[in-house]
């Protein structure tokens, strides 16, 4: 079994831990050495494992002091993904967090009209969806894909389709625990996305890469209560 394979399973049991002993935030993790234990892994993969929690935001590290629960997944999670997969799926954001933003920049660099107008109307198909009561996962894959179509480089829409399994899986589950919250979740969610536009339209490729890291944060962020 690879190490990676095990690191992800030490992964899904600190998640399964927080659950099931309903640690609150701020509450402190067993040590490294009982999480090895547990799991019947090295430490070395228990401290993957808490690096990775820590970069996906559910952990964080206090020198001297141990790991601690900085938020929670939502329930609502595990109707669209296996605990299992939690760990891979929410690293899709790290790739993301590249691949999306460089893809804001450019299309805000280069993009035609004709390109504009094709975000445009990604843009607007999205706040129909987004502002109804159907799925709106599809629109919001959309008006992505069409933001890197607009780099007019190739390369960035089949890297953006290779992740398509795992930002599938956690667009569904965004829309789905954002409609959860009071109605002004969906409406920041629509926000940050025109903010995106709004700079690509205005050829501004600083601020639409910043725009889109931000909504991507923050999309990571909905995903815990």
């Amino acid at each position: 079994m690879s190490q990676i394979r095990l690191s992800d399973q030490a992964y899904a049991g600190i998640v399964e831990i927080i659950k099931s002993e309903d640690l609150e935030v701020g509450a402190r993790l067993p040590s490294e050495a009982k999480l090895a234990e547990t799991f019947g892994v090295s430490r070395a993969i228990v401290r993957e494992a808490l690096v990775r929690l820590a970069s996906d935001g559910i952990t964080e590290a206090r020198r001297g002091a141990g790991s601690f629960v900085k938020s929670r997944p939502s329930e609502r999670l595990a109707a669209f993904m296996p605990m299992s997969e939690l760990s891979t799926t929410l690293g899709s954001y790290e790739v993301r967090f590249v691949l999306e933003a460089e893809a804001a920049r450019l299309a805000a660099t280069r993009r035609t009209a004709q390109e504009m107008a094709h975000v445009e109307e990604g843009m607007a198909l999205l706040r129909e969806a987004l502002l109804s009561s159907e799925p709106a996962h599809a629109e919001d894959m959309d008006l992505h894909r069409r933001i890197a179509a607009a780099t007019g480089n190739p390369a960035f829409i089949q890297a953006f389709d290779a992740l398509w399994p795992d930002v599938e899986k956690i667009m569904r589950a965004g829309v789905d625990i954002s409609r959860s919250r009071p109605p002004e979740v969906v409406e920041t969610m629509l926000r940050e996305h025109e903010v995106i536009v709004a700079a690509i339209r205005a050829q501004d490729p600083e601020g639409a890469a910043l725009a889109m890291r931000w909504h991507l944060w923050e999309g990571r962020r909905r995903l815990m209560p």
